[in-house]
């Protein structure tokens, strides 16, 4: 029987400014299985990153219920969150989100020194993250001395080094070029799956949620629509009838899920 990694239940988000009340998470059900890669998706102001970040334990729900990896988190402190989220989780933010004053193989041994490991096992652990990100010569740089890219990649590197068991990942490439967006949704996604991980993805780019097992789509605080993606080989006149014969492709199309 497959897990849960998320379990929300009837969640709601209402902030009060002023006199106004704007409801940003109107009544959330949402399941989602660990090991899955899921995919938030919707415009700007949709509500995917307030229940990201409420995912994450940074915000309390006005009503509602979330449990990540078997724990209620939205009835958890400060301090046990903060445990919680270094045991738990790993986090790759769209600015980066680097210490300007730490070299690359610091920045990545973070999350471990914050679990007391001992600084040894921290420096070979990162260093075999800057191996699998391509940047081990860059291990003594600091971020002003990297491109956007390659400071993303020192991201991803420091959201996998402790082998967390779910990984957020918020508009993981929104400040990058397309190719390497797709170095980088394939580096991401390639690692997640080797592990078993389960990868929240946020973003409000289409082309992104194409990596994803499922996009569950956001608007206006709601979810509009809950799809998984399927890869359907469509020069295979099985699947698809009108195949030609000297073509080899694959595409992704998606079924909503009941």
């Amino acid at each position: 029987m497959v897990q849960a990694a998320i379990e929300i239940d009837n969640l709601r988000k209402v902030y009060r400014i002023g006199a106004e009340r704007v409801v940003a998470l109107d009544h959330i059900d949402l399941v989602i299985e660990r090991g899955e890669v899921c995919c938030l998706l919707g415009p700007s102001g949709s509500g995917k990153s307030t229940l990201l970040n409420m995912i994450a334990g940074l915000e309390k729900p006005t009503r509602g219920s979330i449990s990540v990896m078997g724990k209620q988190i939205s009835k958890m402190g400060e301090t046990g969150l903060a445990k919680f989220r270094q045991l738990q989780m790993g986090f790759v933010f769209q600015s980066y989100n680097l210490l300007p004053a730490l070299t690359a193989i610091e920045n990545v041994s973070l999350p471990l020194m914050f679990r007391g490991i001992g600084r040894r096992k921290r420096r070979k652990a990162a260093l075999r993250m800057l191996d699998m990100v391509g940047l081990r010569t860059h291990a003594k740089h600091k971020p002003t001395q990297m491109s956007g890219g390659q400071q993303q990649r020192i991201g991803i590197a420091r959201a996998f080094v402790s082998n967390a068991p779910l990984i957020l990942a918020d508009e993981p490439t929104g400040n990058l070029d397309s190719k390497t967006t797709a170095e980088l949704m394939n580096l991401i996604i390639g690692r997640a799956r080797a592990l078993g991980q389960t990868l929240l993805i946020v973003t409000h780019d289409s082309r992104i949620a194409e990596y994803a097992d499922r996009v569950v789509h956001i608007f206006d605080g709601k979810v509009a629509h809950d799809s998984r993606m399927l890869s359907v080989d469509i020069s295979d006149p099985e699947t698809n009838p009108q195949a030609p014969n000297d073509t080899a492709d694959t595409k992704a199309i998606a079924y909503e899920v009941g």
